[in-house]
């Protein structure tokens, strides 16, 4: 049977077969003729560069030399057995190594010829060498596919290349594919925005990223293929935001009444930064149109984004309605719980705290109050979804931290009303503008980014082992000022693989230098109990403990305004945002705060880089950025659920301008045509139905 369409399995596809095709399914993801087409080069070597053995180094990622084998021998024995050869040119020479293939290399690899090496050269006893390099002979031979100048490179696994699927391999097979269905290649994008934008048509740019003419013609169909990527997810959120704002009503606040009033003249002990009241007005206007509210807050750590939400809650209640605060954790929901018990002083609004460790009595109260109206705001962890729960009048709903909660899980709050909450969505993490415009691309975001007036920065400090009597000796100054300290590790037990200082190990060092009686310490990590974790955690929090030693279980959720050193251990491990994240567990009082971070001598050039961004800068949107261009979108804020992982090509760490082209573009259809009924828009029509058809619109995005 042979592949006649671009929706056929890829084991129907010349040269591929079921077991070929087995291991695309199980390794790339790869069912169909269509998806192989979508599984791009990663990046493209230049193979008109060659490179002498002088100018090699072990910063090159790849390099492509011209040498003649001078030798050749077998060595090692069983296990250790490989082929040695020796390649020269006239500036010196290196070493040529297979552990594998031995007996290919022996036919192939002849003494004395001229061949083409390519690989990654390695520097072992003072001599460069390449494992397994790509061989071709000298001359080259021209009846390779695709263009010798720009060769892609594709991802693939160890499984595939022992089948021959090695990235010339699935070059070869992209090949086939284009060869059959090149003209069953169907347009996307709708005809007007190409030509308004003058890009390449979908056949062509395909053709070009897999088998580029020249490098003009690559960029072009990058720009391209980018700008359709980021075009689709642009459409899809905002067709979600407009329809949502199309269909659904929202509770409009008309009142500023008494809560509200008496809070902020009465109540709150400090001045709301400039920022805040700007987030506020944002929250007081979206609550007056009739149409549900969707904001994110964006806020660094401190900024005070937890009045901003109790504000809201209490212009919720002001106009008669109930308000809901729900966080991923029990320690973070009982620190919102008190923060804001304390604003209050006990008065205005009656709260409580709902979690997996309420009492059945206190449920049944909450349960009660709840339906007859006489509670006012609801704190909880994911006990505020259960079913059991009913309020009598749902008309705001605070969200910390989203992107920990499932889909399932956001949209049982919405359903706990007739007429939809209001939503305000909260972060801590500073998300880059083009991230966020991908994860919370279909709400409205508001920026908090002052720190509350009095605040110190936060002074952050690089030491690395040789210093750690630096550190003691600081850590002691501190205490004997009546401060307290935090002492973070990121594992709890020594590990083989990773020679870090770990928790138990430093436990015992630390105890050498802070004996009983005179110093308490508090142990807290994730394999603890919950209860012993909330009592060592209030020992802390009480002042009756000097020193905190954790690992990165307190991230979030613990509010010491007393604590004016965080030492991070084996800091060149840890993430920016991470490192971001758990500095901010100081500086919360009046007093000077200061983060040290220990490493060890050997940086990597990130980890360096990571470490002197944090010396540098107290600021956590640049840190962001940085973070964001270190990493890439993976493993910030929760991706995974947000289909920023399902890029292929775009990378929103460069792509910027694209994103923003892509998103205005949207926005400008989407105006004009807001059910895309127009015949230009029917490509855009048929992606929303597809997208949709037999999937409940998720309302909390």
């Amino acid at each position: 049977m042979f592949a006649d369409s671009l929706d056929t399995g890829i084991e129907f596809l010349k040269g591929v077969g079921p077991k070929r095709a087995e291991i695309l399914q199980k390794d790339l993801g790869i069912f169909s003729c269509e998806q192989l087409l979508s599984h791009y080069p990663f990046r493209y070597i230049d193979r008109t560069r060659f490179y002498k053995v002088s100018e090699l180094n072990i910063d090159l990622p790849y390099v492509q030399i011209l040498g003649r084998i001078t030798s050749k021998e077998h060595v090692g024995e069983k296990q250790k057995k490989r082929i040695v050869a020796r390649l020269t040119d006239e500036t010196g020479y290196l070493e040529l190594v297979w552990f594998q293939s031995l007996k290919w290399v022996e036919e192939h690899i002849v003494k004395g010829k001229v061949y083409i090496i390519f690989g990654r050269p390695n520097l072992f006893n003072g001599i460069f060498n390449i494992s397994h390099p790509e061989v071709e002979i000298y001359p080259r031979q021209f009846n390779i596919v695709g263009n010798l100048t720009l060769q892609p490179v594709y991802h693939t696994t160890e499984r595939l290349k022992r089948f021959l699927l090695d990235s010339k391999g699935i070059q070869k097979l992209q090949n086939l594919i284009l060869e059959q269905f090149l003209s069953q290649i169907k347009e996307t994008i709708p005809l007007y925005i190409l030509e308004k934008n003058t890009f390449v048509s979908r056949k062509e740019a395909l053709l070009s990223i897999h088998f580029p003419k020249d490098l003009q013609s690559l960029k072009a169909a990058e720009s391209r293929l980018k700008f359709e990527e980021l075009l689709f997810i642009q459409l899809q959120l905002l067709n979600n935001k407009q329809q949502r704002e199309l269909r659904f009503k929202g509770h409009i606040f008309k009142l500023v009444g008494d809560f509200v009033n008496t809070f902020y003249k009465e109540l709150l002990p400090f001045e709301f930064t400039n920022a805040q009241k700007r987030v506020i007005k944002e929250i007081r206007v979206d609550t007056q149109r009739g149409i549900q509210m969707n904001r994110l807050v964006q806020g660094d750590v401190g900024s005070g984004k937890t009045a901003v939400a109790l504000i809201s809650m209490l212009l919720a209640n002001d106009n008669g309605y109930q308000a809901c605060m729900m966080a991923p954790t029990e320690i973070l929901a009982r620190q919102h719980f008190q923060s804001v018990v304390s604003l209050l002083e006990g008065k205005l609004a009656n709260v409580a705290i709902l979690t997996g460790t309420s009492t059945k009595k206190q449920r049944a109260i909450i349960h009660q109050e709840l339906e007859d109206g006489t509670l006012n705001i609801l704190i909880g962890t994911h006990a505020v979804i259960e079913d059991k729960v009913v309020f009598k009048n749902l008309g705001l709903v605070v969200i910390d931290e989203q992107h920990r909660f499932g889909v399932e899980q956001r949209a049982r709050l919405w359903r706990k009303n007739a007429i939809p909450p209001h939503i305000l969505v909260m972060t801590a993490t500073p998300i880059p503008r083009t991230l966020a415009m991908t994860l919370y691309g279909d709400l409205d975001v508001s920026v908090i980014d002052e720190l509350p007036v009095g605040r110190k920065p936060i002074e952050t400090i690089h030491l690395f082992e040789g210093q750690r009597l630096r550190m003691f000796g600081f850590m002691k100054q501190e205490i004997a000022k009546g401060r307290q300290v935090y002492i973070v590790y990121p594992l709890i037990k020594e590990s083989e693989k990773l020679d870090l200082l770990h928790l138990e190990a430093g436990i015992e060092q630390i105890r050498y230098q802070f004996p009983l009686p005179d110093y308490q310490i508090s142990i807290v990590h994730g394999k603890m109990h919950n209860s012993d974790k909330e009592f060592e955690m209030r020992r802390f929090v009480e002042g009756k403990a000097q020193i905190m030693v954790a690992t990165t279980v307190i991230e979030v959720g613990v509010n010491v305004p007393n604590a004016s050193v965080m030492i991070i251990e084996n800091a060149e491990r840890f993430g920016l945002s991470q490192l971001h994240q758990l500095r901010g567990r100081v500086g919360r009082g009046a007093e000077q705060s200061y983060c040290i971070l220990m490493s060890g001598n050997k940086l990597s050039k990130h980890g360096k880089l990571r470490l002197e961004t944090m010396v540098k800068t107290n600021n956590g949107f640049e840190i962001s950025e940085i973070d964001l261009q270190l990493r890439g979108p993976g493993d910030i804020s929760g991706t995974q659920q947000s289909g920023v992982m399902e890029l292929k090509l775009a990378d929103l760490a460069t792509d910027q301008l694209i994103l923003q082209k892509a998103r205005e573009t949207i926005i400008d259809v989407l105006k004009g045509d807001p059910y895309l009924k127009e015949p230009k828009n029917s490509l855009f029509k048929t992606f929303i139905d597809k997208k949709s058809r037999g999937i409940a619109l998720d309302k909390i995005s």
